[in-house]
């Protein structure tokens, strides 16, 4: 079975990823929609954001050498937000979400940026997938 985790409830989640190796990842540049992270034992976890209508969300900036991700071991993983500072000064509504790993090999932070005219969701989904309930390249495409 998949689930998605809103924010609310992704610190929870990340717990239960603690000890699993990242054996790939994909969408890991500046201006992507999407990110995925894909652990030894077939489960899989997505990063992204379910448009609606009038609000952007993206993978900002990446702190730390993305290649710490790949054949390392999770030790921590956490969602901070922040609505400190738009990118855009007329950015009215807006989040700022950062995803720390902490691996074997060192640490990695993802920031995400999300704005709208304040109706809508400015932040992150996660989604987990079993190896039982997916497929690697169909569920991951760049």
């Amino acid at each position: 079975m998949n689930s998605t985790y809103w924010p609310d409830e992704q610190n929870d989640f990340f717990s239960t990823l603690i000890g699993k190796k990242i054996v790939d990842a994909r969408g890991l540049s500046c201006g992507s929609n999407h990110v995925s992270i894909l652990f030894e034992d077939g489960t899989a976890i997505k990063f992204y954001h379910s448009q609606s209508c009038c609000e952007s969300v993206e993978l900002d900036d990446i702190y730390g050498d993305k290649d710490d991700l790949i054949g390392s071991t999770l030790f921590k993983l956490e969602l901070v937000t922040s609505n400190d500072r738009p990118r855009d000064r007329y950015d009215t509504s807006y989040t700022w979400s950062f995803y720390k790993f902490q691996t074997s090999k060192g640490y990695v932070d993802l920031r995400w940026y999300g704005c709208s005219n304040g109706y809508y969701s400015e932040t992150v989904n996660v989604e987990y997938y079993q190896p039982e309930y997916s497929n690697w390249e169909e569920n991951f495409e760049n």
